[in-house]
């Protein structure tokens, strides 16, 4: 996943706050509605260097990034989304495409406060990871999904056949968009951004655990437990039956490395599981 530069990071907790503040007063529906003008954004916003030049020009007024806003679009986006972009605007960022990948997570985070508001988060990041196994598992259907030649209405249908009344709606709304909106990735590269987008939302940590047998629901509360006072945050926990490992469970985060100081504590937390 792409590391935003140093000044763009300072301007990405900026404007999450922001976000924060204007979900927070929100219904499930407007936010719903609030992420999708986002989304809408930042469709624009990828499609056109010379905007993105013209919303982080430095040298540029603040009111008249304000207005170019405005007009372009007035019309289509209601008020809430025009003003987060303006203020993104007034931020500095690390270079112009840093814009757009900020417009993206907060699309995305705000997706996940809807969810969170409709009592479908839990949903949403379980059916996440679900959806990557799925690719996994059925290589034609992801070569479908990630060949750019086919159309995005060609591309909706394929993943409605796959997924449409099996999974939450906010997570289908959110699969739409890795769909048509990869931005130059692959639909793996876009789903694991969106999955680190949502448990940055949530303030916790995505573990992937694999185990040779299933894990009841008694040991799963367990091992979650373990893990998020190991790793002194919460721990959203999905877990993979895998025959090839050989005994207990292995548990990783995201794509970081595990060294040895923590591999222990994840080998303590994983003896939980028997305790």
């Amino acid at each position: 996943m792409k590391i935003l530069g140093g000044t763009s990071r300072a301007s990405v907790l900026t404007l999450r706050k922001a976000l924060t503040d204007a979900v927070s007063k929100q219904s499930a529906n407007d936010a719903a509605t609030f992420a999708s003008e986002l989304f809408t954004i930042l469709t624009v916003l990828s499609s056109s260097v010379g905007l993105r030049r013209a919303l982080t020009d430095n040298s540029r007024d603040k009111s008249a990034k304000a207005d170019l806003i405005s007009n372009l679009f007035g019309k289509n986006i209601k008020a809430e989304a025009q003003a987060l972009l303006a203020t993104a605007a007034s931020l500095r960022w690390s270079s112009p495409a840093e814009l757009a990948d900020a417009v993206e997570q907060l699309a995305v985070e705000a997706q996940s406060a809807a969810a969170e508001k409709s009592n479908e988060q839990e949903s949403l990041e379980s059916e996440l990871f679900d959806f990557a196994r799925v690719l996994i598992a059925n290589p034609d259907l992801r070569q479908g999904l990630n060949t750019s030649a086919d159309s995005d209405e060609g591309k909706l249908a394929l993943l409605d056949a796959v997924v449409k009344g099996k999974y939450a709606s906010s997570t289908h709304t959110l699969l739409q968009k890795v769909v048509t909106l990869r931005r130059g990735r692959s639909i793996d590269a876009t789903l694991v951004a969106y999955s680190h987008y949502v448990s940055t939302r949530n303030n916790r940590l995505i573990a992937h655990v694999k185990s040779a047998v299933a894990i009841s629901d008694d040991q799963l509360k367990k091992l979650v437990a373990a893990l998020s006072k190991q790793m002194g945050k919460e721990v959203h926990v999905n877990v993979e039956i895998d025959p090839k490992v050989l005994g207990g469970i292995s548990i990783r985060y995201a794509d970081d490395v595990i060294d040895g100081t923590i591999f222990n504590r994840l080998a303590e937390a994983g003896r939980a599981l028997v305790s």
